[in-house]
C-alpha cells in the first residue's frame, strides 16, 4: 500500500501540475457523462449540447432513497429537469431497482428495455411489475439490435438486446486472431445475458456501455470478427466481474479508457482487471470505487478512483467533443486529465 500511495502522489502532481494551454477553436458544448456511485450497480446519465438526455440504469432501491437521490442530484448539476430516455439494460434490482421512483419524481419521455423479463421468482415477477406499471404511462421503445435511439447530437445503436447481438454482413471485418484461445462459461439463463448493450457516438468518440451482459454473449460479438469495432471508452461490463469481459472481446475493442462502475465489494475482481488492464492501446483506467477484495496490485492508482471507501457519493465525468477528444474529471480530488482527439 505505501507503494501504491508513493506512485499515487507523483501521478496527482504530474496531472495536476500547470501545463501550456493549447488555444481552443471555440467554446463547443461537449457530450457530458456522469458515472454516479450507486455502489456496485449501474447509473450512467448522458448530456449532449443540445440538452437532450439519456439515464441508463437507475441503483439500487431502498438505502433511504440513497441512489434516487444521488441521480436526481447529478441531474441537477446537469441544468436538467426532466429525462428524454431512460434505458434500462435488464431487470435486477442494481440496474432497474429505481426507475419507477425516478419516473415518479421527475417527468421520463421514454422508457427503453429488451421487453419482459426472462425470469420468473417472486422477486423479480415484483420488480418488472412495478417498472411495468411507470412504463404504461409514458412512450416505450422495444430494443432491438441495430435499433437507433433518435437523441438528438448522438449516434446511439442498440447492440446487443433481448440475448442477441448486431447481426453480421457478409465478409465484414478481419477475422479477429483472439477468438482461437476463447474458453466458454456456462451458460447464464438470468436477465444478464438479457442486457440492451448501447454503442454511443459523439462525432468520432465513441463509448460502449453492455449492462451486465455475459461472457458468452460477449464472445459472440467479437468472433469471428468484431462487429464493434475500436472505442474510446469502455465502461467495463458487470462491474468488472469475472462473468464478463473475455480477452477475445475485451482487446479487440482496444479501448483508450476504461472506466469500472464497481462498488468496495462489488465487482472489481482480479482476474477481470487483469484483462481491461493489459488491453492493448489502453491509457488509463478509472473506478468509481477502491476495490478491496483486488488488492493494491490490481486497482488502479488512487488518483484515479472516485471512491476510496464508502463515507461519500464521488462521481466520475467525462466531457467529450465531437473530434474525439475527451477529459476524464475525478470530483473527489478535482483531478482532470485530457484525451487528445485520435490522429
Amino acid at each position: 500500500m505505501r507503494q501504491l500511495l508513493i506512485v499515487s502522489a507523483l501521478l496527482l502532481a504530474t496531472l495536476s501540475a500547470p501545463r501550456a494551454q493549447a488555444p481552443r477553436a471555440s467554446a463547443v458544448k461537449p457530450l457530458d457523462i456522469y458515472f454516479i456511485d450507486v455502489e456496485g450497480g449501474q447509473a450512467t446519465l448522458f448530456v449532449t449540447p443540445a440538452g437532450q438526455s439519456m439515464l441508463i440504469d437507475t441503483g439500487y432501491p431502498g438505502f433511504e432513497d440513497r441512489d434516487v437521490n444521488r441521480v436526481l442530484a447529478a441531474m441537477k448539476q446537469a441544468g436538467l429537469t426532466k429525462l428524454d430516455y431512460l434505458l434500462v439494460t435488464h431487470y435486477h434490482n442494481d440496474h432497474a431497482g429505481n426507475a419507477a421512483a425516478i419516473a415518479a419524481r421527475i417527468p421520463v419521455g421514454t422508457f427503453i428495455d429488451h421487453g419482459e423479463t426472462v425470469e420468473t421468482d417472486e422477486g423479480a415477477k415484483s420488480l418488472y411489475a412495478g417498472y411495468a406499471k411507470a412504463r404504461a404511462a409514458v412512450r416505450h421503445m422495444l430494443a432491438k439490435p441495430g435499433d437507433k435511439v433518435p437523441i438528438k447530437d448522438l449516434d446511439v445503436t442498440i447492440v446487443t438486446a433481448g440475448g442477441k447481438g448486431l447481426p453480421r454482413s457478409p465478409g465484414q471485418g478481419a477475422p479477429n486472431p483472439l477468438c482461437a484461445g476463447f474458453t466458454a462459461k456456462e451458460p447464464d439463463p438470468s436477465e444478464n445475458a438479457q442486457s440492451v448493450g448501447s454503442l454511443i457516438a459523439f462525432g468520432r468518440f465513441r463509448i460502449l456501455d453492455l449492462g451486465d451482459l455475459t461472457w458468452n454473449k460477449e464472445h459472440e460479438l467479437a468472433c469471428p470478427t468484431n462487429v464493434i469495432g475500436r472505442i474510446d471508452v469502455y465502461l467495463t461490463t458487470h462491474h468488472g466481474l469475472a462473468q464478463s469481459g473475455p480477452p477475445a472481446f475485451v482487446h479487440a475493442l482496444r479501448p483508450r479508457v476504461a472506466i469500472m462502475n464497481n462498488g468496495p465489494k462489488k465487482g472489481g475482481a482480479a482476474e477481470a482487471l487483469q484483462i481491461v488492464r493489459s488491453s492493448p492501446g489502453l491509457e488509463d483506467f478509472w473506478q468509481l470505487h477502491y476495490a478491496v477484495d483486488a488488492g493494491p496490485s490490481h486497482n488502479t492508482v488512487e488518483p484515479m478512483i472516485a471512491n476510496m471507501d464508502e463515507s461519500a457519493a464521488h462521481y466520475l465525468k467525462i466531457s467529450a467533443q465531437r473530434d474525439g477528444s475527451f477529459t476524464v474529471t475525478n470530483s473527489r480530488n478535482n483531478l482532470t486529465k485530457r484525451y487528445t482527439a485520435p490522429k
